[in-house]
């Protein structure tokens, strides 16, 4: 397994990571996703630790909680083995309290936190979406006493727009708070849209991204192609509307070139989808789920091995949309492309 810094932090991650929303899932979300009780999570955690995966990710949102409660039956006794991941500030409920990052949010959050996973720190904590009504200083100042405590170690964000990570950024380092060193987002070859400001954003800025839904939803597991119905058993039936929307025939394009590629280097689809994120600036590591061992095993064949540029560009080519404005004329005009040369 290959690890590498996340962002411009000390802190090193695996390449892959593992996604815990299947651990105690239920509702129309997250019991689509998987239902992994403590014995299957346990099972699928040593396999993990076995291929040098490390870093578990989870939210309290994940199943009111079953998540990160049945992620900490998982590594009982192994806590030193791991790296957490886990993040806040989207609903838990209905009351005033209950959902945003305010300080006291925040505080009790992590405390609950804690205590649903049995650990007495958080190796990453990631605010789940920015919440325009507290004001970063505050976030900000909450998160710099959960370090300074020794309840969390690292701090990040997801699905944040790029001004709302600047913001925090500059906020961070004019009092001396700890900067945002990673951004969980959503990057696969159906969704490019991070390329476009969030993605030269982390370069400049030394923050990481740590993908998550690499395969767009599920669309690129290889049981999607032009001229066949969505298969049964899919969970795009139940889950396709909480994702974004994507073109039929550009996915179409798309899985044709994996199909193409994944017989010419003896691989899956999804492990050639998996290893082009892979290869792009800024990841620090890729979040992969698995509702079994089977498909665990299966995408952690997606390391140990690299596409070849040719490789790359052809699934380049495919998925390549059309930057909105005010990208588009950086890279439709050779003048603008040389001031602003794109991240990729």
């Amino acid at each position: 397994m290959e690890y590498r810094q996340l962002g411009a932090s000390g802190l090193r991650v695996p390449v892959l990571s593992f996604g815990a929303g299947t651990f105690g899932g239920s509702g129309p979300l997250f019991g689509n996703w998987g239902t992994s009780d403590a014995a299957e999570a346990r099972r699928l955690v040593d396999i993990c630790i076995e291929a040098g995966v490390n870093l578990f990710d989870t939210a309290d949102v994940y199943s009111a909680g079953a998540s990160e409660t049945v992620l900490g039956e998982a590594i009982k006794g192994r806590r030193s083995d791991v790296l957490i991941s886990t993040k806040l500030g989207l609903p838990m409920g209905d009351g005033p309290a209950d959902y945003g990052t305010s300080a006291s949010r925040i505080a009790t959050g992590v405390d609950a936190a804690l205590k649903r996973m049995g650990t007495d720190h958080i190796d990453l904590l990631q605010l789940h979406a920015f919440d325009a009504s507290v004001p970063v200083e505050e976030v900000l100042a909450a998160l710099d006493r959960l370090v300074a405590a020794g309840k969390v170690r690292y701090v990040g964000a997801s699905n944040f727009a790029g001004w709302q990570i600047m913001k925090s950024l500059a906020a961070a380092d004019r009092h001396g708070w700890p900067r945002y060193v990673a951004h969980q987002v959503y990057y696969s070859l159906v969704g490019r849209d991070y390329e476009w400001d969030l993605m030269p954003l982390g370069q400049d800025q030394g923050v990481g991204a740590i993908v998550w839904s690499p395969l767009g939803w599920g669309r690129l597991t290889g049981k999607i192609r032009r001229g066949a119905p969505l298969p049964e058993k899919s969970r795009l039936h139940e889950t396709a509307a909480f994702g974004p929307p994507v073109d039929d025939e550009r996915l179409y394009r798309i899985v044709d070139v994996l199909d193409e590629i994944a017989d010419e280097v003896g691989k899956l689809v999804p492990q050639v989808a998996l290893n082009w994120l892979l290869q792009r600036p800024t990841v620090s590591s890729v979040i992969i789920g698995a509702r079994n061992e089977e498909q665990l095993r299966q995408n952690l064949g997606a390391v140990g091995w690299s596409l070849t540029a040719e490789q790359i560009a052809r699934l380049d080519a495919a998925s390549v949309t059309d930057a909105a404005y005010p990208h588009f004329p950086y890279h439709r005009q050779e003048g603008f492309a040389r001031l602003n040369p794109p991240a990729v």
